[in-house]
């Protein structure tokens, strides 16, 4: 065996030697902060090896496992840990986090000390969870520690708009001293932050204001994007979310065509994220309506699967914690009403029965069951899950009775129609509900019930400071309502508060109108403040009453004279046109006319002539006899010289019916030949 060099020799020697704990955590900062986190994990499997159980070197290796996108081996290495006397619990429930396991990391992070961090996280899960008030509730929390953080700020906008409280974003971000102005917008060079704000516009109904923001965010972040040298597919597929609202800003202005055909280039090319494109082909859906429903549920059939689970749905893996609880409900409702256009009952069915399991605290399962039960034409049933649902879920049954109202309606059930919408509390004093209860209440006959819905209406807009006060509206109706019905003094009653409370002349005037029928001396009083109309002040009142009536109004016959200058007048405003002759003709040499009875078919013109018949061809004799003949004779000689058969021959024979049958192609005839 050949000696070692010295070179090897020294080599050996220094790896023989321990490393320095201390060296080795300046090379494991070195590599966290160069963002190598797989030799970070190395590095710190080295500090181990050389000190078990360090806090610091466990901590970094988990961490470095978590930015590497292992949660698995995160895992594992907490768990190896759990000897330790090393509290792992918030690294634990991020990783459950990142792989969707909300329940999970929710129950570690219960009984944790409230920091910033542990607060955060919470938040994130609430959110996923679509536990919206519970998120607010952490992100309120966190305002007491001061985190200055745009990432913070724009997940608080976030959580606002899905809780339904897009009203208090401005003034939650002027207290955290964020001005959502374009121009702010601008300087701050946020695209996140300049799209969370317009989805905030939307849910507030500012739509140009949303659209505005929206292109700059689009604009912001494409810049971003260039700088770091995105290419343009990637630009547009990182910014397919803005695109996707943008496209539905268009659908709420009521541009459709704009907003069906950038759905249709974010589905077509595919170049975008998977929530995206669920979004933008749900929306281009609901704009098509029930044209091409079969290739709408193709495309929706893509985004759902079957659980493990009986009766139970869930979207794909890519959607199932990406999509809003809105988002979904929009999804899965597209999604029946097109089974039921396409009159697929029974997978409407299931698939309502996984939605009900699904979404036990919304109400949208409940109106789908109703929608497919009246498909059925089962009215009967489609109330009583309906009535059945709100008499359970009384705080949340508003959108439930408005259905059952309009089912029964549709009906003829207006007893159950009319004690729905008399069930909705917010709404009983709106003018579209007190008319439909008021037409109800009349078609049932119940002219004391419409009155008593048109007074208790009076009475809470009188109580109302609202600026929009409906009031003398509600009056003047009532008034009208009553008047036709009797009630009299009740109508005259009403005419006269609208006059002393608005001075309407339209209103005097049914006072003095109504009063006639009741009260004689308060008809005079009031008739004496009408003002006069122009024009009758020479008409002799007691004269027109004594003639028979009105006459027919004839307008004053105007001399011959005055009729032969209109005429010419109207004649001479007439413009004198050259006539338009076809190309190629000469009106100096016209030639023959033309035959006038050119537009009619031949066989109706005068010069028709028909076809003679030939009598050659007749059969004579009873009926499938066949003649035979000079020329019949010459046929089947001709037949048998050609070498044909005694079948062949007869077919050439057949009766003068057959002849109407279409006629075989060249190929058949060559195969019947051969045969």
């Amino acid at each position: 065996m050949p000696p070692k060099s010295k070179t090897a020799a020294a080599a050996a020697a220094s790896a023989a030697q321990p490393v320095a704990v201390e060296d080795l955590f300046t090379a494991l900062n070195r590599h966290i902060q160069a963002g190598e986190f797989p030799q970070a994990v190395k590095v710190a499997d080295q500090v181990l090896a050389v000190a078990p159980g360090d806090e610091d070197a466990v901590r970094c290796k988990v961490v470095a496992h978590i930015k590497s996108d292992a949660t698995e081996k995160a895992l594992a290495a907490i768990r190896a840990a759990e000897r330790l006397p090393i509290d792992l619990s918030y690294y634990k429930a991020y990783c459950y986090y990142r792989q969707n396991k909300l329940q999970e990391a929710l129950e570690l992070l219960k009984g944790q000390e409230e920091t910033s961090a542990i607060l955060q996280l919470e938040s994130q899960i609430y959110y996923r969870l679509g536990r919206m008030n519970d998120c607010m509730n952490s992100y309120e929390k966190l305002q007491k520690y001061k985190v200055e953080s745009m990432d913070l700020k724009i997940n608080i906008i976030a959580a606002l708009v899905a809780a339904g409280r897009a009203s208090e974003v401005q003034a939650t971000m002027k207290a955290q001293r964020v001005d959502l102005t374009t121009r702010a917008l601008r300087d701050a060079r946020s695209f996140e932050l300049a799209y969370n704000s317009a989805c905030s516009l939307i849910e507030n109904k500012k739509y140009s204001e949303a659209k505005e923001q929206l292109e700059l965010a689009k604009r912001i972040g494409k810049e971003e994007l260039m700088v770091e040298d995105y290419g343009d597919d990637e630009i547009e597929y990182e910014l397919a979310p803005v695109s996707a609202q943008l496209a539905y800003v268009h659908q709420l202005q009521g541009q459709t065509q704009e907003a069906m055909e950038a759905y249709a280039n974010m589905t077509n090319r595919n170049l975008a994220d998977p929530s995206s494109l669920a979004v933008a082909t749900t929306n281009l859906i609901s704009l098509k309506g029930t044209k091409d429903a079969a290739d709408s549920l193709r495309k929706l059939g893509r985004l759902i699967e079957k659980s493990a689970a009986p009766n139970q749905l869930q979207l794909k893996e890519s959607l199932e914690f990406k999509l809003s609880p809105r988002q979904k409900e929009a999804l899965y409702s597209a999604h029946v009403l097109l089974l039921l256009h396409a009159n697929k009952i029974d997978q409407a069915h299931e698939l309502v029965g996984g939605l009900l399991g699904m979404f036990q605290d919304s109400t949208f399962p409940v109106l789908l069951q109703a929608a497919v039960h009246v498909r059925e034409k089962k009215i009967q049933k489609a109330e009583e899950v309906l009535g059945r649902y709100a008499e359970k879920h009384p705080e949340n049954s508003k959108g439930v009775l408005l259905a059952l109202a309009q089912i029964a309606a549709n009906a003829n059930h207006f007893q159950i129609a009319a004690d729905s919408l008399s069930k909705i509390v917010d709404i009983q004093h709106m003018p579209a509900t007190v008319a439909t209860l008021v037409a109800i209440k009349e078609r049932l006959g119940d002219s004391n019930g419409a009155s008593s819905v048109l007074d208790s209406a009076i009475q809470w807009w009188k109580n109302s400071m609202t600026e929009d006060n409906k009031l003398d509206v509600f009056i003047r109706e009532a008034a009208t309502f009553k008047l036709n019905h009797g009630r009299d003094e009740e109508a005259c009653q009403l005419y006269e508060e609208l006059v002393k409370r608005f001075g309407s002349t339209e209103a005097m005037a049914g006072l003095v109108a109504t009063s006639a029928r009741t009260n004689l001396e308060k008809a005079e009083q009031y008739e004496k403040k009408l003002k006069p109309l122009p024009g009758l002040k020479g008409i002799n009142i007691e004269s027109l009453a004594k003639t028979s009536g009105a006459r027919p109004f004839e307008m004053p016959k105007s001399t011959d004279l005055d009729v032969t200058e209109e005429v010419k007048k109207q004649k001479a405003k007439k413009r004198k046109r050259k006539p338009r002759y076809p190309k190629g003709f000469d009106p100096a040499n016209p030639g023959p006319p033309p035959d006038p009875e050119r537009w009619l078919p031949k066989r109706e013109r005068s010069s028709y002539r028909p076809k003679r018949k030939d009598k050659r061809a007749q059969v004579r004799g009873a009926q499938g006899a066949v003649t035979r003949d000079k020329h019949d004779s010459s046929g089947t000689s001709a037949a048998s010289a050609s070498g044909s058969s005694s079948k062949a021959s007869q077919a050439t024979k057949a009766p003068a019916a057959a002849t109407e049958q279409p006629k075989a192609s060249n190929k058949s005839r060559k195969k019947k030949s051969r045969s």
